[in-house]
């Protein structure tokens, strides 16, 4: 009978220990030879051998699970358990119960050479493994139960370790060094060789931007804001003062990689992460444009294998240091994130054209640069886009008040002759229109331009972090969008009606160089009221951002426009 219990606990059932898949190892009920006491110890010894033989059809199960997958690559989905770290998994597992096995051996030596020993030495001899089979099956039925895939595996491991029985910590930190191996070698590929070997999409770095924006709330349609006041509705959009995302107004985001959040385990800080983030998007890109015969050499300074050396050095290491992991990756990171050094022979052609092709005219103006390596990081399609939006509203609004200069220059060739009224009202409202342009302008130019511009270059120059810049850069020109009221719609609409107004009564002054007929008289009456309008609506805009104290960027615009309270006195509107 001894040797058929530990046949039985080795996972081969027979006549006197039964199996059955519900209720596991169980000693026969028809055996009288046996005294009660013995088959409570039996059973007792048959949970143990209940739990290995489901150990063993979990690993052989899963791991030719694995196996069988490898062979569909590019299934589009795929359904139940999978991946490396599964199969990591259960190479730890597997390990975990060679000591079990090694013990079923020694006893079997032993009764060999004693065959007067009891059911209670074998008992006493397996006692180690009562308390470690159930602990490390809870991880099991977890895994299978909550499909845990791929690195979340590590945090499903790392929680269950952390208890009071030493032998389960240890046999589970076991388990988590063999998962961590896969980690390491992921890790390895990214961020030495830019490369993300990631085929069932295990790893906390995924292609593709983040999925956080897809679920931000989309902007409502535009609405006309009215001409002679505000409404209730529009005043409560104006003192929200909503900026429009980028990405729906401009460029979509071209970012290749990202975060997968759900597979980074907890004792791994997001910050840590973002560092590999940064490292393996520098060498994949710099690897990229790095071709031919005039290699500008490696990002990584030829350290590849220094740094390989020392990732399997961790990989080595029985536990999991977060001090030394972060530390290498600090130094991965810091010799990445290197600016000095000139590299030459390195300036791969960048498709800088714009997303869409503007129709026509002066809207189809725009900036086309061709970047040199490696500043193709900071200026990438999508940024440049953006540059070209802010271009082609700065180029609008300095065109207008060319445009208005030149009108002055007319009315300067004719002050000599008679005046009639209508080219009092036309020259009068030729002044409110450049007056507020002349301040839109120099707002943009000084407050806006040269002192972000500023700002940016002190914070290059004051730093040796390309990462750094790349931020820097970012905040940059977002906050060119915004304080440029690009991404405002109530004010950037506004701004725009008023330029199109201007531009109007522009072409109407170069037309008729003589005074104006009655037709043309009937269309500058209309403009002067249009810009009245449009300008109290822009001083309502501005007054409501005051009062609530929203938005210093519309605040030092007012005061540019009312800086000696003559639009306040003018009751906000120009031209009246």
């Amino acid at each position: 009978m001894i040797h058929e219990l530990l046949l039985a606990l080795s996972g081969f059932p027979g006549t006197i220990f039964t199996w059955n898949k519900r209720a596991g190892l169980q000693v026969s009920q028809d055996l009288p030879f046996l005294h009660p006491s013995e088959t409570s110890v039996l059973n007792r010894l048959c949970k143990l051998g209940s739990d290995y033989i489901r150990f063993t059809e979990f690993i052989e199960q899963h791991t030719g699970h694995v196996h069988q997958q490898e062979h569909h690559v590019n299934q589009p989905v795929q359904t139940g358990l999978h991946g490396i770290y599964l199969r990591a998994f259960c190479t730890g597992l597997e390990s975990m119960l060679q000591p079990y096995r090694q013990a079923l051996l020694d006893l079997e030596k032993e009764f060999l050479a004693d065959p007067h020993l009891t059911i209670s030495h074998a008992n006493y001899k397996l006692d180690q493994f009562q308390l470690l089979f159930p602990s490390v099956m809870v991880v099991v039925e977890t895994i299978k139960s909550q499909k845990i895939h791929g690195c979340q595996i590590l945090e499903t491991v790392y929680k269950h370790s952390y208890g009071g029985l030493p032998p389960v910590r240890m046999a589970l930190e076991k388990v988590l060094a063999a998962c961590h191996g896969v980690m390491y070698k992921q890790l390895a590929a990214w961020m030495l060789h830019g490369l993300l070997l990631d085929q069932s999409e295990e790893f906390f770095v995924k292609q593709g931007p983040s999925a956080g924006g897809a679920a931000a709330n989309q902007e409502e349609e535009d609405e006309d804001l009215g001409l002679g006041g505000l409404s209730g509705k529009q005043l409560r959009e104006l003192q929200d003062l909503r900026l429009i995302e980028e990405e729906n107004m401009l460029a979509p985001s071209l970012q290749q990689f990202s975060l997968r959040t759900e597979m980074l385990p907890s004792y791994i800080p997001i910050r840590v992460a973002e560092k590999i983030l940064f490292v393996g998007e520098s060498v994949q890109m710099f690897e990229n444009h790095n071709h031919g015969p005039s290699r500008a050499g490696s990002i990584l300074k030829h350290q590849e294998d220094l740094f390989a050396a020392e990732l399997h050095k961790l990989k080595q290491q029985p536990l999991f240091s977060l001090v030394d992991f972060e530390n290498l990756i600090d130094r991965i990171r810091s010799t990445v994130a290197e600016t000095s050094g000139q590299r030459d022979g390195a300036t791969p052609p960048q498709d800088t054209s714009p997303r869409e092709a503007p129709p026509t005219g002066w809207a189809a103006l725009g900036l086309s640069y061709k970047v040199q390596w490696p500043l193709h990081i900071l200026f990438t399609p999508a940024i440049l886009e953006k540059y070209n939006v802010v271009f082609r509203y700065l180029l609008s609004v300095r065109r207008v008040q060319s445009q208005l200069q030149h009108c002055w220059a007319l009315q300067m060739q004719r002050k000599h002759l008679k005046s009639s009224q209508t080219d009092a009202v036309k020259w009068r409202l030729r002044n409110h229109m450049t007056f507020l342009i002349d301040n839109l302008q120099y707002y943009l130019q000084v407050d806006v331009l040269e002192s972000q511009f500023s700002q940016l270059l002190q914070q290059i120059n004051s730093t040796r972090d390309f990462e750094s810049i790349r931020l820097a850069h970012d905040h940059f020109l977002s906050n060119l969008l915004a304080q440029s009221f690009i991404l405002l719609k109530p004010v950037f609409h506004c701004l725009n009606d008023i330029l199109e107004l201007c531009h109007s009564f522009c072409s109407l002054v170069s037309q008729s160089v003589a005074s104006l007929d009655e037709r043309g008289a009937a269309q500058l009456d209309l403009l002067n009221k249009g810009f009245r309008r449009q300008s109290f609506l822009l001083f309502k805009i501005l007054s409501s951002v005051r009062n609530h104290q929203i938005n210093s960027d519309l605040a030092q615009l007012l005061l540019r426009l009312d800086y000696n309270k003559y639009y306040t006195q003018a009751g906000g509107t120009l031209g009246r």
